[in-house]
């Protein structure tokens, strides 16, 4: 169950916005073997005020930078998560056409006891 949350630049369409959202869904999907219905997603728009980068790794990022942060349980291999990053590199450059430099993603483990998807439950705990 990975919960996704999406950053950049306030201006883009809500197609553009849309179609991100669907591809980094499809990208979890594939790479993680998500079900359809594990979608849980947040995208913010931030003023350029608000939003700060730089070329850090000698990366020329543009205005139309993205940065995800993925929180998902701490059950991935290294390999997995490499996959995981080419496969959205390659969903978001296909739809809505970003370029592979202004792809950021910061992926967060947590322990599964550290989920509740309600109910007041922590679903993934055995007793």
């Amino acid at each position: 169950m990975p919960l996704t949350r999406v950053f950049l630049r306030r201006g883009k369409p809500a197609a553009y916005r849309a179609a991100l959202l669907d591809s980094l869904h499809r990208a979890l999907r594939e790479a993680f073997g998500y079900p359809e219905d594990d979608r849980f997603m947040v995208l913010t728009e931030h003023d350029a005020t608000d939003f700060s980068y730089g070329g850090y790794l000698g990366i020329d990022r543009s205005d139309d930078l993205v940065i995800i942060q993925i929180t998902v349980s701490n059950t991935r291999t290294v390999a997995q998560k490499q996959a995981l990053y080419r496969r959205i590199a390659e969903r978001l450059t296909d739809s809505p056409g970003l370029r592979p430099e202004d792809i950021f993603i910061s992926l967060v483990e947590v322990l599964p006891e550290n989920w509740s998807f309600g109910h007041g439950l922590a679903q993934y705990v055995r007793d």
